[in-house]
């Protein structure tokens, strides 16, 4: 239903891309409420003027795009997304490049995201509905699948990506060289050529300065974080305590306790400028839900309480807000396509599946406790072509958000914090917590339920994302804790593979907390909501 409504006055909301409207007749909450959701529409000859330079994003929708420099048609801007700091075309690719330029909307092919700032869509052309760019390179071939190139162009394709990885491989196995872990090479002259190769990969991925820094760690006194020493290193004002019940569903809506912070922590989720970092440790998962656990296997049942945290929009975030966010899942190596598939078969719990990652949690090589060479850690294999590896903590989500260029993707989206939070919690809901650091304009926050009892394993942090950029080459802040204990692995003796079963604790098994981050900022960048019963 479409019906006319007058506008009387409306003001732009400070600091906020909104507005605060008036209208005729509408003059009481309930009347208000009436309208949300509804679309506000204008006819075109009432809309302002534009100033030079800006667009309306209706008309950019449908123009073909040419590479500057040739003058070759690349495709057609099929959306426009609002990232916050500018915005993104949805350009979609034509497979064919050589092909006649087509009528206005006719491309197919894979779609990519083309920022549109003035440096890479420097001419737009309203009247013959085309514009140029002049983009980095690789942009265009970010998501161009191999398969649909020429047979020439994939066999090219995988000759460069041969040489990318043993170029890798060489530069990782210089440095356990360095480290004097040759032995973790012998493999290579046994086995398959499958069991070889999956060796390979596993000594391209051993995180090696993180590993030598956890190394240098188990020389220093590991002093555990201390909750009660952390509040008194931060200031008053810093710090905001509310009780469990402001976060019940009754109380959400109608409490008066700071709503000018909870508003500005959902303009910040609503307007996209809040991504979540949702750490999923199944084992972690399991009795954290009031869900009756069935008679199934373990992975249905981690199911079951995941679905149980993105079905809930009270304990995790809003249906509404969902789209506007990117969200990354951190999870075990095993449990990524189970999640995925998951993640499908729902629809991706409302949240737009283009802004969705999955990474591998961050692991490290267990080591060697000898007390004859107190000094030398040699990596253990849990066989002869597989490093024997350990989850390194919630700390590792800090390296895993360096990887892929993923931190600098987020902020061209315009993201301004992200949320870090592990999925076994009563209630991760951020408003509040974004709200309160943005308020306090501090690098990061922190949530605590004192009924947890401050337990590591769940946790809900808030950093800017200047401060998580910074974060990522301040890797030597980060805290570990080398934890003894029994591992069975396997060496060569005489070349003979042996297996070694330990009868007490012979190896070391690094952890770090998320929390030492904020050993790399000052107290009065750190603010605090404390959620009591």
């Amino acid at each position: 239903m479409i019906q006319e409504i007058e506008l009387v006055e409306g003001r732009g909301h400070p600091g906020q891309k909104s507005w605060i409207l008036k209208f005729h007749e509408i003059n009481t909450i309930e009347q208000a409420q009436k309208l949300v959701g509804s679309a506000l529409l204008v006819k075109d000859e009432d809309r302002p003027v534009l100033e030079e330079g800006e667009f309306y994003t209706p008309e950019l929708v449908g123009m073909r795009v040419f590479l500057k420099e040739t003058g070759e048609l690349v495709g057609t801007v099929v959306n426009v997304f609002n990232s916050g700091a500018s915005d993104l075309l949805h350009v979609e690719l034509l497979l064919d490049r050589n092909a006649k330029p087509q009528l206005e909307g006719s491309a197919s092919g894979p779609l990519v995201w083309v920022p549109f700032v003035e440096a890479i869509v420097p001419n737009v052309d309203l009247s013959k509905r085309e514009m140029l760019i002049t983009p980095p390179k690789g942009l265009l071939e970010l998501n161009i699948r191999a398969d649909e190139r020429s047979k020439k162009e994939r066999r090219q394709l995988e000759w460069k990506e041969r040489k990318k990885f043993q170029k890798r491989l060489i530069a990782a196995k210089k440095i356990l060289h360095e480290m004097e872990q040759d032995h973790i090479f012998h493999g290579f002259r046994y086995g398959e050529k499958n069991q070889r190769s999956f060796l390979a990969n596993q000594i391209v991925d051993v995180n090696s300065v993180l590993l030598q820094h956890a190394l240098q760690n188990k020389k220093i006194p590991y002093k555990r974080w201390s909750f009660p020493d952390f509040v008194n290193a931060l200031q008053v004002n810093n710090t905001l305590k509310l009780s469990k019940e402001f976060f019940s569903k009754e109380n959400v809506e109608h409490s008066s306790i700071g709503p000018k912070v909870q508003e500005q922590g959902h303009c910040l989720i609503s307007s996209g400028k809040v991504a979540i970092v949702l750490a999923l440790a199944e084992s972690k998962l399991l009795g954290t839900s009031s869900i009756p656990e069935p008679a199934a296997p373990h992975e249905e049942i981690a199911s079951l309480h995941v679905k149980a945290l993105l079905d809930d929009s009270h304990r995790l975030l809003k249906m509404e807000d969902r789209s506007s966010v990117p969200l990354i899942v951190v999870c075990p190596t095993e449990s990524i396509e189970h999640l995925k598939q998951l993640f499908m078969d729902h629809d991706y719990f409302s949240f737009d599946s283009e802004k969705v990652w999955f990474l591998e949690e961050e692991k490290l090589p267990v080591v060697s406790a000898s007390q004859e060479e107190e000094n030398k850690h040699k990596i253990l294999m849990k066989s002869p072509w597989e490093i024997l590896q350990r989850p390194a903590g919630s700390a590792g989500i800090v390296t895993l958000l360096s990887s892929q260029n993923l931190l600098e993707h987020l902020h061209v989206m315009g993201v301004e914090y992200i949320q870090v939070c592990s999925g076994n919690q009563e209630f991760i809901n951020g408003e509040m917590l974004l709200g309160f650091t943005k308020s306090r304009e501090a690098n990061a926050g922190i949530q605590v339920f004192r009924d947890a009892g401050y337990l590591e394993e769940h946790f809900n942090i808030v950093f800017s994302i200047d401060f998580a950029k910074k974060l990522t080459k301040k890797i030597d802040k980060l805290q570990f804790e080398a934890i003894l204990k029994p591992n069975q692995y396997v060496e060569m003796v005489e070349k003979e593979w042996v297996d070694v079963v330990p009868s007490s604790p012979n190896s070391y098994e690094f952890h770090s907390s998320i929390y030492s981050c904020l050993n790399a900022c000052p107290p009065s960048k750190v603010c605090l909501v404390d959620i009591t019963a």
